[in-house]
């Protein structure tokens, strides 16, 4: 997607080989505007699955999954990171570690928000590892509905988190697919392939 990638070079912060800071626009402060684009690519990629219900973690994932589900038309729930006097009855739950933030948490939904006759997309801001997305996975599989594909906002190709996932026989959607963060600099994939072309 040119305007994530355009957006990722003015505006992202490339802090080391492994981590891309993107608060001005997507996990901190957020770009409407762009979400809104964001939502209508993925109603368009995933527009044949038959798409029920919409699934994300807090917080990060809640922006890009909302504008998705208005375009789809389509419910969005969110996993929590912590437990509230509100969310106790029947949960379903999954660990997960991010490797960002370096820590693990217990993520849960609600059990009466997703069933056995969803199709699910989950959305999330990054993949890297795949823990987040195969932690939500895991939730969606437990409720008995089915992962119907997933969308990421930015991959970072260099980690194993896609491979993770497309190994399960998941279908993985990414709008910017990072291929390096190496010498401060931002190089998708879809460069490395024009190059060899």
């Amino acid at each position: 997607m040119k305007l994530l990638e355009e957006k990722i070079k003015n505006d992202g912060k490339v802090l080391s080989d492994q981590v891309l800071k993107v608060d001005s626009f997507l996990n901190h402060q957020i770009d409407p505007q762009l979400m809104l684009e964001i939502g209508k690519e993925f109603a368009r990629i995933f527009e044949a699955e038959g798409i029920t219900k919409i699934v994300t973690i807090e917080s990060s994932g809640i922006a890009p999954a909302v504008m998705a589900g208005l375009q789809m038309n389509v419910p969005v729930i969110f996993a929590r990171k912590r437990k509230s006097l509100t969310l106790v009855d029947e949960l379903i739950s999954a660990t997960v570690h991010s490797f960002t933030k370096n820590e693990t948490n217990e993520i849960s939904i609600s059990k009466k928000y997703v069933n056995e006759i969803d199709r699910v997309l989950i959305i999330d801001d990054f993949l890297a590892n795949g823990e987040a997305a195969l932690g939500l996975v895991d939730i969606v599989q437990k409720s008995g509905a089915k992962v119907a594909g997933i969308g990421i906002v930015i991959e970072k190709s260099f980690q194993p988190g896609a491979q993770r996932l497309k190994e399960l026989g998941l279908r993985v959607e990414s709008l910017a697919r990072i291929a390096s963060l190496s010498n401060g600099e931002v190089t998708y994939i879809n460069e490395i392939v024009e190059e060899l072309i």
